[in-house]
Order: structure tokens, then C-alpha cells, then sequence
């Protein structure tokens, strides 16, 4: 069975590796919690922590070095399609437990395939770090966290860099976002800023192309694409692009679709942008 625990802790001289160093690191955190009478959890997380649920999701964050786990519950079988080791080899506590606790704890709606952990949030970012980034997305008020899910899971097949959105009226993390994001979340830094119009202007600024979709849009994408950094701006389903948000951006773009209905959800519109915008960014290098 294939794990990402198989790999050796350290490499064939006896040198200690980063990884080595990171799990140690989690282990000494799980240690001190438990002497202080940690235990697994069994409520909603407490301010500043998710609980993440599903295989791919659960996968995903132990794979994540920056993600700080503090412990987990998951039945066999759902421990075995993991390819988890001993609970005692892991460094964070690890309950086997029958679904039904699962199901108590997330309610019977969440789909959690046997595991859920409890983790910090991840760290926040800021415009300043998308220094290498050449392919963003930015949310105008998207707030439906399933729907933000699945562009995050788009946005990373796709190769995006960065996910920019405003701090209100968008999802927070949570097990729901990242469940729909199916491990994405790891993988894609999110921006929270407080003004969407200023942002894009700081954007502009430091070299980025900013095109908000818009049926209307005076050109297609394809023919509107002209630099070397694009951040692609969507906004929310049924309201679109705010006002302001259809000021700031440098163009306004539709995307060509042959048939009847020329409107997609911001999701499926993100794809179809997405893969439009990385053919050009790639060709533009």
C-alpha cells in the first residue's frame, strides 16, 4: 500500500532531513498538549482552527508543512485508504473511532469519508507575496463556499498562483471550503483584502493585467489577454461585478461560448477562463 508516511525520516548518511525536522517539531507540540490534558477533538474548533474532513482534503493537510495539526479522528478503514502508520509513530493524537462519531461531531450532512482532524487556519497573506505570481484569481463577493471551493480545486489544476478576495462577504476556512476544494486549499494561498478597487489598482501597479469577466465585455478573453501577469476577476452569480469592480479593472472580457446561453456559474466560468489565461501566460514567458 502506498503512503506518505513510507519514505524514510532521514536520508542514507544519518543526516536529519527538513521533514525530520518538521515532524519532530509536531511531535514535541503533541506531547506538551498531552501533558497539559489535550485530548481529540470533540466540539467545534476553537477560534483560529477548522476541521477538516474527507480523504483527499485530510491527505492533503498532512502533506502540508505549514498546516499545524493537532490531532485527528478516523476509523480503519478510512486509516488504511490514508496509508497511516502506528498512531504512536504520528506527532499529533489519533483516535480510531466508528463513523458515528464522526457523524456527531460534523453533523450527518458533512460526506467525511471516515477521518476529520482539527488544525490551526492557515497563516494569512497579503498582496505582497505574490512577487512571482503570474496568475491570480480575485472574487468580487463570492461568498457560496462550495462554489469557492471548487474554483480552488480549478485554479490549482490550472496552475493559478494566488486566490484574492475581500475580507467580508467571502467564505471563512472551514471543513466545508476545504471539502470542496478537495485538498486545494493547501496548495493555494488566499489574499484577504479590505478593498477590492484598491487592490486592484496596487495590482495593476506592480504589473498585472486585471480582466473582469463580464458577458458583456466589449472583447473576448482570448482577444483581450496582453500581458505577461493576469489576474482574472469573476464576480459573485446573479449580481456580477460591482460597480466599483467594473471601474477598477484595466479590461472587461466575455468569454466566447457558441451556444444559447452565453452566462456560466462563477465556477465553470473560472475553468474555461483559467485555461484560456494559462495558455497565454505560458506563451508569454
Amino acid at each position: 500500500m502506498q503512503t506518505g508516511y513510507s519514505e524514510p525520516m532521514s536520508d542514507p548518511t544519518g543526516k536529519r532531513t527538513r521533514k525530520d525536522s518538521h515532524y519532530a517539531r509536531l511531535r514535541r507540540d503533541h506531547r506538551a498538549r498531552k501533558a497539559a490534558g489535550g485530548a481529540p477533538p470533540s466540539q467545534g474548533p476553537p477560534e483560529g482552527q477548522v476541521l477538516l474532513y474527507g480523504l483527499h482534503t485530510v491527505r492533503a493537510a498532512l502533506d502540508n508543512r505549514a498546516r499545524v495539526i493537532h490531532d485527528m479522528l478516523v476509523t480503519e478503514n478510512a486509516a488504511a485508504r490514508l496509508g497511516l502508520p502506528d498512531p504512536d509513530a504520528l506527532p499529533f493524537a489519533v483516535e480510531t473511532v466508528h463513523p458515528r462519531r464522526i457523524d456527531a461531531l460534523l453533523g450527518g450532512e458533512a460526506v467525511h469519508q471516515g477521518v476529520v482532524l482539527r488544525a490551526d487556519a492557515l497563516a494569512p497573506r497579503t498582496l505582497a507575496d505574490l512577487t512571482d505570481a503570474r496568475l491570480v484569481i480575485v472574487l468580487d463577493q463570492v461568498t457560496d463556499p462550495h462554489n469557492v471551493g471548487a474554483l480552488m480545486r480549478s485554479g490549482v489544476a490550472m496552475g493559478a498562483d494566488a486566490l484574492v478576495t475581500t475580507a467580508r462577504h467571502s467564505p471563512a476556512e472551514s471543513g466545508v471550503l476545504a471539502k470542496a476544494a478537495s485538498g486545494a486549499l493547501e496548495h493555494l494561498p488566499i489574499v484577504h483584502v479590505r478593498n477590492l478597487a484598491n487592490a486592484l489598482t496596487q495590482m495593476a501597479e506592480r504589473g498585472f493585467q486585471t480582466v473582469g469577466l463580464d458577458s458583456q465585455g466589449p472583447q473576448t478573453l482570448e482577444e483581450t489577454l496582453r500581458a505577461g501577469r493576469i489576474a482574472l476577476v469573476l464576480g459573485a452569480e446573479g449580481k456580477g461585478l460591482r460597480h466599483k469592480t467594473r471601474q477598477s479593472v484595466t479590461d472587461l472580457a466575455r468569454l466566447d461560448i457558441p451556444g444559447p446561453i452565453k452566462s456560466l456559474n462563477v465556477s465553470n466560468a473560472a475553468v474555461l477562463s483559467l485555461y484560456i489565461a494559462h495558455r497565454h501566460v505560458g506563451d508569454a514567458r
